[in-house]
């Protein structure tokens, strides 16, 4: 277990965010946990740390979601995301990682750009999208391997399930389940890649009553935050992330 106070100062606020995030509030902010840590830890290392951790945030989340989901965007996504975990894991030694964050990030910016957009010239909201099995299993393929490699699988799955303008609780349940769904099946690849020390064990467990706190704050927003604020939040979120996505990807490739 790491006992370096300086670690603390970084994990608890990391673990704050993706804890909000993984209780259906902020969608993809969660992805800033991990370079949060590493401010203060190796990527690779902080990842390890953080897995553990995402999987007790995904239990409580589904419990409190528990029946509030749309099945469709299940079915849809989550063949794909397993897809996705199994090639990322196929490539993990030799996928260039900060390509991936790159183009992630934007493709984010212009979607959400677009969105923008569309609302803002033509003076009104664009029309909800309709459920897409090609659309939903190729962003779930790109969701899970993102996720894999550098835990960004949350723009690339937001890109299908946003402009469907699902009620609020029913986008955060089903973005629970999904993420549920593919963080077990990362488990197994995790640990044949040796992830799963017993310090990072120590230390997730060291920082499960922070994840927990943060997990039930996130249900707590989704429901006292109104919809279409809900759904602003969310756009302006995928930006945010976009842009630091590209700003790593090009630090990464000039690095």
């Amino acid at each position: 277990m790491i006992l370096d106070p300086v670690f603390y100062l970084a994990a608890i606020p990391a673990v704050l965010i993706v804890g909000i995030s993984k209780g259906g509030f902020g969608g993809s902010i969660g992805i800033l946990g991990v370079p949060l840590m590493s401010l203060v830890t190796s990527p690779i290392h902080a990842a390890g740390i953080m897995l553990p951790i995402l999987i007790l945030m995904d239990f409580i989340a589904v419990a409190s979601y528990w029946s509030v989901f749309d099945r469709k965007v299940l079915m849809m996504t989550i063949p794909g995301a397993l897809v996705g975990v199994s090639l990322g894991y196929l490539m993990a030694t030799s996928v260039d990682e900060a390509m991936v964050l790159l183009i992630v990030g934007m493709v984010a910016v212009a979607f959400t750009l677009d969105h923008w957009r569309k609302v803002y010239l033509s003076g009104r909201a664009p029309k909800k999208a309709g459920h897409n099995l090609i659309k939903g299993t190729c962003w779930g393929l790109v969701s899970g391997f993102t996720s894999f490699v550098s835990h960004a699988g949350g723009p690339p799955y937001q890109m299908y399930t946003v402009p469907l303008g699902l009620q609020k609780r029913i986008f955060a349940g089903t973005a629970v389940i999904f993420f549920f769904a593919m963080n077990v099946a990362k488990l197994v690849p995790y640990f044949l890649l040796g992830q799963f020390s017993a310090e990072n064990l120590w230390t997730s467990a060291a920082l499960f009553p922070v994840a927990a706190l943060a997990t039930l704050l996130g249900v707590w927003l989704v429901k006292i935050v109104p919809q279409e604020l809900f759904y602003r939040i969310l756009y302006i979120v995928v930006l945010l992330v976009g842009v630091k996505l590209i700003v790593d990807g090009i630090s990464g490739l000039l690095a």
